[in-house]
């Protein structure tokens, strides 16, 4: 079973993943690794916390000579704004009360500040977007990146792009040399496939920006080349859809998921969006008339691109704060307003592929499983035998 933790707080000193269940001799490329981290931090309306950290993943167990060893993987990325804060966050004195210089009593509608402080009875919001934060999700990039190289070794690739920034939508599909290009430019502002698109996007930010505000939009995550039968439709809670919704719903600011064009679906009738089933002789294979599905029926891939679809809200910190309540004094005030960015949709795509990948390995090692990397490929290529003579 494929599974992975993260710990760390936004401004504690690392951030740590644990990573279990990838098979020996899974070949480790820390470039690639960094280069996955490095795009998390890019995208237009970043904040400035982008140009402190330079994030590289530090690897301390379970990978030596450049391989997985089949032991329990630990990587861990260093914050470096962490001497920035190392002073700053809560302590307790000799008197037991608690004492620090950047409290957070002035909860931000939209944050966990203040769903976290009630849970956890703290009266100082600090501790609980200290972990809400989404600086943890450079710790999933880094645990996902390891998912990537393991599903290249079986040809199949997970990429993403932006459809959508506040009010501007792509209104055009986008090709898949399109989203592997926009992908590999480090260059492009907003990781939109569509120039002119792109352009109203970024004027959406500035916007924003300009008015102390922040916006939203939806990345799109598409995986290629994965076969038809990974998850099952056995049981609710082994259903592929099911595990790729959850996790991309739990990353930050995703407030709803589609998969395929589900969302558009649910207002069109059932002969206008299901995908009709041909044979192809030459390839010896089952294929689809379109991809509305987005590679999942019944919780099974069915050998068709994957899509999955995150609908990020506006984050909730503001440069105009809205009103809100104080912690200890209950007086009506403005929420606190921490350093933070205007936009995140570029980031929160790669996020996106990185726990697509995650679950998509998981399901790849749940069916072909395998101890080491050559076993797992024996039994893939049985199954691919298997599909010819289907």
């Amino acid at each position: 079973m494929l599974r992975f933790v993260t710990a760390g707080e936004s401004h504690g000193q690392a951030l740590v993943a644990w990573i279990s269940g990838l098979p020996a001799g899974v070949r480790v490329d820390l470039d690639f690794v960094g280069r996955e981290l490095h795009r998390r931090q890019l995208g237009y309306g970043r904040g400035g916390r982008q140009r402190i950290e330079h994030d590289q993943a530090d690897f301390l167990a379970g990978v030596r000579h450049g391989k997985t060893i089949g032991a329990p993987i630990a990587l861990r990325i260093e914050n470096r704004d962490w001497k920035n804060w190392e002073q700053a966050l809560p302590v307790e004195d000799s008197q037991g009360a608690e004492n620090a210089r950047r409290r957070l009593t002035a909860p931000r509608p939209g944050h966990a500040d203040l769903a976290g402080s009630q849970k956890f009875n703290f009266h100082d919001a600090r501790y609980v977007l200290e972990r809400a934060s989404a600086r943890e999700t450079a710790a999933r990039v880094g645990a996902g990146a390891l998912a990537k190289l393991f599903l290249q070794e079986f040809d199949i690739a997970v990429f993403s792009h932006t459809i959508g920034v506040g009010h501007v939508r792509l209104e055009r599909a986008a090709t898949w040399e399109e989203i592997v290009a926009v992908c590999e430019d480090l260059e492009s502002p907003l990781r939109c496939v569509d120039p002119e698109t792109e352009a109203r996007m970024k004027a959406e930010v500035d916007h924003a920006l300009r008015a102390g505000d922040s916006v939203g939009g939806i990345f799109e995550v598409v995986a290629r080349g994965a076969p038809p039968g990974l998850g099952t439709h056995a049981q609710w809670d082994e259903k592929l859809d099911g595990k790729i919704a959850r996790a991309v719903m739990s990353i930050q600011a995703v407030k709803a998921v589609g998969i395929g064009t589900g969302v558009e679906n649910s207002g069109s009738y059932g002969s206008e969006v299901q995908d009709e089933i041909r044979y192809d002789p030459a390839r010896q294979r089952f294929e689809r008339s379109s991809n509305r599905a987005g590679g999942l029926e019944g919780g099974i891939t069915n050998g068709q691109d994957l899509v999955v679809r995150g609908y990020l809200k506006p984050i909730s910190t503001l440069r105009h704060p809205l009103l809100t309540t104080d912690l200890e004094t209950k007086e009506a005030v403005k929420a606190a307003y921490e350093r933070s960015d205007v936009c995140v949709v570029p980031a929160g795509g790669v996020v996106g592929e990185a726990m697509v990948a995650i679950e998509l390995a998981g399901a790849f090692l749940e069916k072909f499983g395998g101890d080491s990397l050559e076993e797992t490929r024996r039994n893939f290529q049985g199954y691919q035998r298997q599909l010819d003579h289907f």
